[in-house]
């Protein structure tokens, strides 16, 4: 058995999809599944069993010996979020006892980490762990994950294998629950479809002009390759940047989707909202040497196919992946 947290949600069910094309059909999904409107993220899958997150570490002393893997994908994402009792509960203690069962029944774990992490860059994006201990994130969501990042890698005991990814901004399908934190290409598709024309947040750093911020954007599609070759590939553990290695601006974004759509471009700005624009990151690019050279050598989706891709054969026909 293949076990899957966050099933539900939008990375992660991107994820079941790939192991269930490739005939893991042996998986145990484990979320909170008391949110109803992720469930159609999973519906038509091929699973074993649905686990809800609080069993789960009990239903796991009586199935280990019959779990082959575990994806800890599940997380508090919101970087809104301000209370920092939610991430230490969901993101960092809960992260530790994944990691200490992982251990105990000697059970290879890959992780989910963030670019957040990183913070506003000024020690650029390489995956270094030397780097750890610096980062400064930005939010109470980064520093979960950079504390659990920090936490993984001084721990005497270790799984077998694992593995931390820290995702750049992703996008794609099967994030149609997310609200506020869905990407970008998902905002400037509804806003587009619904009155021809996008608003993006204004520059409030002189370095940067309006719609120049840039972001190093993945496809969920390669996200889960990596995620897939990492399950095949147990010789090299350790955290890894899982972006694209370009950065592009959002200007890019919008103006890939007005494309997408067959429409005229028509963009404005506003002001950051003031509750984010303190802990805005205005560039962020993985530095993907880490990854390459422990094998991986698919090329990553260009944003401009990547684009094309989710809205012509997810977002217009409102299909799941």
């Amino acid at each position: 058995m293949i076990v899957v947290t966050g099933a539900a949600g939008f990375i992660a069910s991107c994820l079941v999809t790939r192991l269930n094309a490739a005939n893991f059909n042996d998986i145990v999904v484990v979320d909170n599944f008391a949110v109803e409107r992720k469930l159609v993220n999973l519906k038509g899958k091929r699973l074993r069993a649905y686990v809800d997150r609080n069993e789960f570490f009990d239903w796991l002393a009586e199935h280990h010996e019959e779990v082959e893997f575990i994806f800890h994908l599940g997380a508090r994402t919101d970087t809104t979020e301000q209370s920092r009792e939610v991430f230490d509960l969901l993101n960092l203690n809960y992260s530790k006892q994944m990691w200490q069962a992982c251990c105990q029944y000697q059970l290879p774990l890959v992780y989910a980490s963030s670019a957040a992490t990183y913070g506003s860059g000024t020690l650029g994006y390489s995956d270094d762990d030397v780097l750890l201990p610096l980062l400064r994130p930005l939010n109470p969501y980064g520093e979960s994950k950079n504390d659990f990042d920090n936490w993984a890698v001084t721990q005497a005991e270790k799984p077998f294998f694992w593995a931390g990814l820290k995702f750049f901004n992703v996008y794609g399908p099967n994030e149609y629950h997310k609200g506020r934190m869905a990407s970008v290409i998902f905002h400037a598709f509804e806003q587009i479809r619904n009155t021809s024309s996008m608003t993006l947040f204004r520059s409030h750093n002189p370095d940067y002009a309006d719609g120049e911020q840039k972001r190093d954007f993945v496809y969920v599609k390669d996200v889960v390759e990596v995620c897939y070759f990492l399950m095949h590939h147990r010789q090299h553990s350790g955290i890894y940047n899982l972006g694209t290695g370009e950065a592009r601006t959002f200007l890019d974004l919008t103006l890939n989707t007005f494309d997408a759509l067959g429409r005229t471009a028509d963009i404005h700005f506003k002001d950051t909202p003031e509750d984010i624009r303190d802990t805005y990151q205005y560039f962020t690019q993985a530095d993907m040497s880490k990854l390459r050279s422990i094998g991986y050598d698919r090329p990553f989706t260009r944003l401009e196919d990547g684009i094309q891709d989710y809205v012509q054969n997810y977002l217009v026909p409102g299909a799941y992946m």
